[in-house]
């Protein structure tokens, strides 16, 4: 949705007195998104080899303390030597080995019900029912299949106790496996209880730490690699952070004469507007300096920051005139401007309508508004309107006619009563305006 629509709020000038807000702002008009984000991928290259730096760089002591303990561990883990579904196995196998005599003793019985009873076995209870249902073949063909079933159920029980006979034939029992079985078990989750994980995760700790202590043995030879890893990454930054300033400067330039411009359109007449960057002392992940949209409302003063200078009422007016020029440079088809013009009136109001109907000729642009003025711009009219029951809000939007785009211009006008003279100043600021747009 973001790369459809482009909302701008009648709070957007407070957004705008942020600093990380005002470098958005002018990276949006310049447009060097890509160069962006290469800035931010060599930034975030050369940080992350820095910090590899920084830990290879601890005190000799600690890293000497950390290698012997590392030593240790890992040598109790090449011991044990737990392999990647090593655990789930001896489990099973353990289970077995310690519940034998269980297994036999069930298993057998369970041997004898099925094929070995001779008085009651279930095979023979089988082979008798499926006899019985032979004989009755005769009187009805539709039994076929249940007999036939019955005779499979007998071959396959017959064949299910010969297999638990050869399986039962297989076990004996092994203390020494079983007491075996008990020793690893114990150690693995002892080593588990010491390190805190759970017992699977013993081979991926064991691999890491072995990686840390190859890390450290190599740890001069690793930190000379950094330090040309990171010259070069610095050397990647800066040409990339350097082409952004030398960008930045020149929109910069360029936004600053036309927010001066669009301000002095909006009532401030001695108003200038500058875009100041400050070179920082070290690097950022969004370049070489800091942004600051600084203006001067009246002659001979200096340019101090906006929040500092402008009032609420300017603060609207200095937004309104960067939210038109930023919109305009991007790529965003449909721009909603959401009662930009709030505390606007008058002949700047009308400045504002005729902002907004240029903005319109390379853009779909959308303005909730109630001065007449604007509204009275635009080349449609919807009226938005909402109603309320006891149990439910609806919202309803209306295309507005020729004759009610004049009532509601009107309405806007002169409140709730209507006179004929307020329709016809209506009608007369629609037409006007509507002129003086088409001229422009």
């Amino acid at each position: 949705g973001d790369l459809l629509v482009d909302i701008h709020g009648q709070h957007a000038h407070q957004s705008l007195l942020k600093r990380h807000l005002q470098r958005q702002a002018l990276d949006d008009y310049a447009g060097h998104h890509e160069l962006l984000q290469q800035v931010n991928d060599h930034y975030q290259h050369w940080k992350s080899l820095c910090q590899q730096q920084a830990a290879l760089a601890q005190s000799r002591e600690e890293r000497e303390a950390r290698i012997e303990l590392l030593t240790y561990q890992t040598e109790e883990l090449n011991e044990l030597g737990l392999g990647e579904n090593e655990l789930g196995a001896l489990d099973e196998e353990h289970a077995r080995l310690a519940n034998l005599n269980v297994i036999l003793e069930n298993g057998a019985r369970t041997a004898y019900e099925l094929s070995e009873n001779e008085e009651a076995s279930v095979v023979q209870q089988l082979q008798h029912a499926s006899i019985q249902l032979e004989q009755l073949l005769q009187y009805d063909h539709k039994l076929e299949n249940i007999s036939r079933m019955l005779t499979e159920a007998s071959i396959q029980v017959d064949e299910a106790a010969d297999e638990l006979r050869h399986y039962l034939d297989g076990l004996s029992l092994d203390p020494e496996r079983l007491n075996w079985l008990d020793g690893r078990l114990a150690v693995i989750h002892e080593l588990s209880r010491k390190h805190r994980i759970e017992p699977n995760s013993l081979p991926g700790l064991q691999q890491q730490l072995s990686e840390e202590l190859a890390m450290l043995l190599s740890a001069s030879e690793q930190s000379d690699n950094l330090q040309e890893q990171i010259t070069a990454a610095e050397q990647a930054y800066t040409a990339a952070a350097k082409s952004l300033s030398k960008q930045r400067h020149k929109a910069a330039k360029t936004l600053s004469a036309l927010v001066t411009d669009n301000m002095q359109q909006l009532g401030m007449k001695q108003g200038q507007f500058k875009i100041e960057l400050e070179a920082l002392e070290e690097f950022s992940s969004a370049g070489l300096e800091r942004i600051e949209f600084q203006v001067a409302t009246n002659p001979g003063q200096p340019f101090k920051p906006m929040s500092k200078v402008a009032s609420g009422g300017e603060l609207s007016r200095i937004s309104l005139a960067i939210q038109v020029i930023i919109a305009g440079t991007g790529r965003i088809p449909t721009l909603i401007f959401d009662e930009v013009d709030v505390g606007i009136g008058g002949g700047i109001a009308e400045t504002v309508g005729h902002l907004l109907r240029s903005l319109s000729r390379e853009r779909q642009v959308l303005c909730v508004t109630h001065q007449p003025q604007v509204a009275s711009l635009a080349h449609h009219h919807l009226h938005v309107s909402k109603h309320s029951t006891d149990k439910t809000t609806h919202t309803s939007v209306i295309p507005l006619d020729a004759k009610q785009r004049t009532d509601e211009i009107a309405r806007m006008l002169g409140g709730i009563e209507i006179t004929p003279q307020t329709l016809s100043h209506a009608k007369e600021m629609i037409e006007r305006g509507q002129l003086e747009a088409a001229i422009d």
